[in-house]
């Protein structure tokens, strides 16, 4: 197993540390409360969707980086990064920092690129 593997895997639960951040869901029906969310815990509800839609892309990118090129220590270090930069794209989403947030998503979208394009320069 790669470090990049285990990034994915990291990845996977980083949906979930937005609402380790803020209270705010009733536990017995948090779809329902959702819609009634204001301030942070909205903001954290943004997170939370935000982080399952950057997950797929950097996933597919890990993996098909792995297929094409083996294991490489760039992919490596572009996950670990991926990861840096998700987490500070949730702590600045939650804290409503703009435009420390979405400099945080687009590096990690540039991320995402550069692991998968990383076998080229393999």
């Amino acid at each position: 197993m790669t470090i990049a593997f285990w990034c994915v895997l990291i990845a996977a639960f980083l949906p979930y540390v937005a609402f380790g951040m803020v209270r705010g869901l009733d536990p017995k029906l948090p779809r329902a409360s959702a819609r009634d969310l204001e301030g942070a815990a909205l903001r954290a509800h943004g997170a939370h969707l935000n982080s399952f839609e950057a997950f797929a892309p950097f996933a597919a990118a890990v993996t098909i980086a792995h297929i094409v090129g083996g294991a490489s220590s760039a992919a490596n270090w572009l996950a670990v990064a991926f990861i840096v930069v998700r987490l500070g794209h949730t702590f600045f989403y939650v804290t409503d920092r703009q435009p420390l947030r979405s400099t945080c998503f687009g590096i990690g979208l540039l991320l995402t690129v550069a692991i998968f394009i990383s076998p080229l320069f393999h």
